[in-house]
């Protein structure tokens, strides 16, 4: 099936796949090499926060093909501070520079490395170190690896070594093998490496991330967008007019230029004064792409009769190139504001497995050519697109740039918020490019717009509600389920699905209750929780589990008279759904100080009610048979509690939803 969109057009499903992984939180090699390498240094537990590396030599051949391969594979070559290159100088023998490479030249010993090294790891402009080493005649390989070692164990940023050479170094390597140090035999291997960690723990940001299928700005009109997609689809069309599609986009407050449809020389005049010069014309035909390609396009035009000249000729020239097309008329709007804005590309396209993908790159006529593509799966949250800007090469043009001030970011940010409520709220999209998109200091507004659909995509998902998100592959943080309850005795707390970044208090909650609370939730004696286990329990999939969290705010008094308010988390009911997909098995746990205040039977209640949102119409569970105060909690919220045949030391609850 042919791509009907720009967007629909460049995506591959192999760009899909990587944008898949990359949200989930992994990596992907493409040989055994790089395998092997990432498994090494993932192995070291470091930690990289950025993407700048730093490159300590002896030798300048290989630190200029390391330089060379940092630049490939789109790192940044660590530089040392004006500050911090001054005060090393002094100590360097005579012939070391440190322009870009940290070169210590072939005099460098072992006290060199040690002193370059450490003032790398000092320097706030530099986020990894790689060590290379080239054996030199009166050189010893071992004292240097040896330094390294030293060094490692105060290590505040990965280092990583290339000790180049075969059987004299290697001693050297073996001691950087036990001190946990990452080691290669060539360059390019080793900053390939610290280019796979560092992007390991940049998509672990991204699975931290819950975004809600709706933002926090101004609510959209998803009626008067569904409406206008039902107009469409009533007319057995899947192709929407760019009016249409404004329409669509005016909905979710994306900015649009003005448009009216002409359906004559002479309204395409009047429209035009109306709307004041210059303005811009462009077919209208569900049935043609690319405008541009057809001559469907006249942009600044300053008066009238070139407004109504510019519509006889192009309706002309279009029906000529393309006969079998058909013509609503041509759209007559202002000319974009920005002499100096940059031309911008979002769109969507659907993968089958993966469904929709938003995009965002350079935009304008030849974005078949510019290939600049990054994306992204929805929902988004504003790390997420500010990322996703990041990735674009389209994304170096959008500071202060040949004359022109830095584009609104926020805006282009804005623009992709609203890009992915669309896609959470309207399944029915298939195909989208908003392009151009223009950017400039002022803000961003969309310029041309065409949108794809499909009759086969149920607004309300495969269950029946409006709630669900079956079309996407990640479920949008339920917000839904959120709720602030009175606390009997006074207060309040908040009951909420659980997000990643809950594990530090999720922790604290373990940890702080008693042995025998302990014992009764996880039946053992754990003093908390190991870190997969707590990865599990925070890390879900919140279409085939759910967990809600209690969380009540507290006030401490500081030593100056303040108060600081933090969050705690004082009770956590979850379930996971049985294999058989009707029925699920839950959990429950409350503070010991937070017991006899109602919660326990709030969380349970709300962890009900979810279940039977989704659709599950049977919840169970197993209780210690010593636990009476569980049981008597089950049987008043109308559990029935029997024996459980396989073990005495237990009882099986469960409930009718």
């Amino acid at each position: 099936e042919a791509a009907q969109t720009h967007s629909g057009a460049i995506v591959g499903s192999d760009d899909v796949f990587d944008s898949a992984l990359r949200r989930a939180g992994a990596v992907r090699v493409r040989s055994f090499v790089e395998l092997f390498s990432a498994a090494k240094c993932l192995a070291s537990r470091y930690r990289p926060v950025g993407r700048r590396l730093a490159i300590v030599t002896n030798g300048g051949g290989p630190g200029v093909l390391a330089a060379d391969w940092v630049n490939e594979i789109l790192l940044e070559l660590g530089r040392l501070s004006p500050e911090s290159a001054m005060a090393l100088a002094p100590q360097l023998p005579p012939l070391a520079s440190l322009a870009d490479l940290i070169d210590l030249s072939e005099e460098a010993g072992p006290d060199h490395f040690r002193l370059a090294i450490e003032a790398a790891n000092k320097d706030r402009q530099i986020d990894g170190v790689l060590a290379i080493f080239s054996p030199k005649a009166g050189t010893d390989a071992a004292a240097v690896a040896t330094v390294l070692a030293d060094v490692n164990r105060l290590r505040a940023k990965p280092l990583l070594c290339c000790w180049m050479g075969d059987t004299s170094v290697v001693p050297a390597r073996e001691i950087l093998r036990a001190a946990q140090i990452p080691n290669f035999r060539t360059p390019e291997a080793a900053v390939g490496a610290f280019g796979n960690i560092t992007s390991f723990y940049q998509n672990q940001q991204l699975l931290q991330q819950t975004p809600t299928p709706l933002t926090a700005l101004a609510k959209p009109d998803i009626e008067g967008a569904r409406l206008v997609i039902e107009s469409v689809l009533a007319e057995r069309r899947n192709v929407l007019t760019e009016m249409e599609s404004k329409t669509l986009l005016a909905a979710f407050h994306i900015p649009v230029t003005k448009t009216i449809l002409a359906r004559s020389a002479h309204e395409a005049m009047m429209i035009a004064t109306q709307l004041g010069f210059p303005v811009a014309l462009k077919i209208d035909s569900p049935d043609i792409t690319h405008k541009s390609d057809v001559g469907g396009v006249v942009l600044n035009l300053h008066n009238g009769p070139a407004a109504r000249d510019a519509y006889t000729d192009m309706v002309q020239r279009v029906a000529r190139l393309r006969p079998d097309a058909r013509i609503s008329g041509v759209t007559v709007q202002n000319m974009a504001r920005a002499r100096r804005g940059r031309e911008i590309c979002i769109g969507l396209v659907t993968d089958d497995p993966f469904g929709p993908v938003i995009t965002f790159g350079a935009g304008g006529t030849m974005i078949e050519l510019i290939d600049d593509r990054a994306m992204e799966l929805p929902p988004l949250n504003q790390f997420l697109a500010r990322r996703l800007i990041e990735r674009s090469r389209v994304a170096e043009t959008l500071g202060e740039w040949r004359g022109a001030a830095a584009a609104d970011r926020e805006a282009l940010e804005q623009v992709l918020l609203r890009v992915s409520e669309m896609v959470c709220a309207l399944p029915q999209l298939r195909e989208m490019d908003i392009n151009p998109l223009i950017a400039d200091e002022l803000g961003a507004v969309a310029v041309d717009a065409r949108i794809v659909i499909s009759n086969t995509a149920q607004a309300t998902g495969g269950r029946g509600d409006s709630h669900s998100y079956s079309h996407l592959a990640i479920l949008p943080y339920p917000a839904r389920y959120e709720q602030l309850w009175p606390m009997r005795g006074g207060g309040e707390y908040l009951v909420r699905p659980v997000r990643p970044d809950d594990a530090h208090m999720l922790q604290k909650l373990v940890r702080e209750l008693s042995p025998e609370s302990r014992y009764f939730r996880f039946i053992s004696q754990l003093a908390e929780l190991p870190p997969s286990m707590l990865a599990r329990f925070t890390l879900i999939d919140y279409d085939r589990e759910m967990a809600l969290v209690a969380v009540h705010r507290e006030r401490t008094a500081t030593a100056d008279g303040d108060f600081v308010e933090t969050e705690r988390i004082v009770g956590v009911s979850r379930y996971v759904t049985n294999p058989d997909q009707t029925s699920c098995e839950f959990a429950l746990v409350v503070a010991d100080d937070f017991n006899g205040r109602g919660m326990g039977s709030r969380l349970m209640m709300s962890i009900m009610d979810v279940a039977r949102d989704r659709g599950l119409t049977e919840i169970d569970g197993l209780v210690l048979a010593a636990n009476p105060s569980m049981l008597k909690l089950m049987r008043r919220l109308g559990f029935e509690v029997k024996a459980y045949p396989e073990d005495p030391d237990f009882k099986l609850v469960s409930h009718q939803l």
